[in-house]
């Protein structure tokens, strides 16, 4: 199956840089995360065409065959323009729609804020550490060990994609402290896509995260040989509208079909 849509193709790619397992089904694709079998979108099924009449049954037997121990259900479709398919088979499925923006840049508008802050890449067991702690800062504690190892291994591939010099996490330091970071790896063919975008709630709209993107592009540009800046929002995100202001552009719609276990 070859993936037309720029957000999944640069998610799957990403994924098998860490060590994802992705199979090829002609129709579909399964993704497979050993290392984190709790990442919801790193142990999905990815379809070439949205479900229509009938879907619903098959594809619900093709993750119950996957993924057994599965209570949660994660479908990707394929496609740049948002199509979700027929809502009677999200029902069957039991699945809600979420269609982000994919957006991409070949460069970014030269910024004129100097933010209060140190920028640079993470280094070393404490940064690594900060950034789950800005991770649960901006979206709250976990509220179980399952979702906590998820966090900490996920956190975990992407130090390992850093240090395999698939690209860097870069994070704006204040008095020490992480307070906005984000990652940005090299996926091949000159594309490079953003993942993580994180402020503090506290340190929000001080120009933080505009630095941290700044600053990756310009190492990314300079040192990973990249052409094409990637990144997805949700639509109704707020960070959107950064991204549109330093200059990405809307390219594609991403679906995602996703029930929480």
């Amino acid at each position: 199956m070859e993936v037309a849509s720029l957000g999944f193709r640069t998610d799957v790619m990403l994924l098998e840089m860490g060590g994802s397992v992705v199979t090829d089904h002609g129709s579909h694709l399964v993704v497979r995360t050993p290392a984190n079998p709790g990442f919801h979108w790193g142990n999905f099924l990815l379809f070439s065409a949205s479900p229509q009449p009938g879907d619903a049954v098959r594809w619900s037997a093709l993750f119950e065959a996957e993924f057994p121990e599965a209570k949660y259900r994660a479908f990707g479709v394929d496609g740049v323009a948002g199509l979700v398919g027929q809502t009677s088979e999200h029902e069957v499925l039991g699945v809600t729609a979420e269609v982000n923006t994919v957006l991409t840049a070949d460069w970014l508008v030269p910024s004129v804020a100097t933010p209060q802050a140190e920028i640079r890449a993470l280094t070393g067991d404490v940064d690594w550490c900060q950034v789950l702690e800005l991770d649960f800062a901006c979206y709250g504690l976990p509220s179980d060990d399952d979702s906590r190892r998820f966090a900490e291994r996920r956190v975990a591939g992407y130090r390992g994609l850093c240090e395999a010099g698939h690209g860097f996490w870069i994070g704006a330091f204040v008095e020490g402290h992480l307070r906005s970071g984000a990652g940005l790896f090299a996926v091949g063919s000159g594309l490079a896509r953003f993942q993580n975008v994180e402020t503090h709630p506290d340190f929000r709209r001080r120009g933080l995260a505009s630095a941290v993107l700044h600053h990756a592009t310009q190492r990314a540009l300079l040192d990973l040989g990249v052409r094409t800046l990637v990144i997805v929002a949700a639509p109704d995100d707020p960070a959107i509208r950064l991204y549109r202001g330093l200059g990405f552009v809307d390219r594609e719609r991403q679906v995602h079909l996703h029930k929480v276990g």
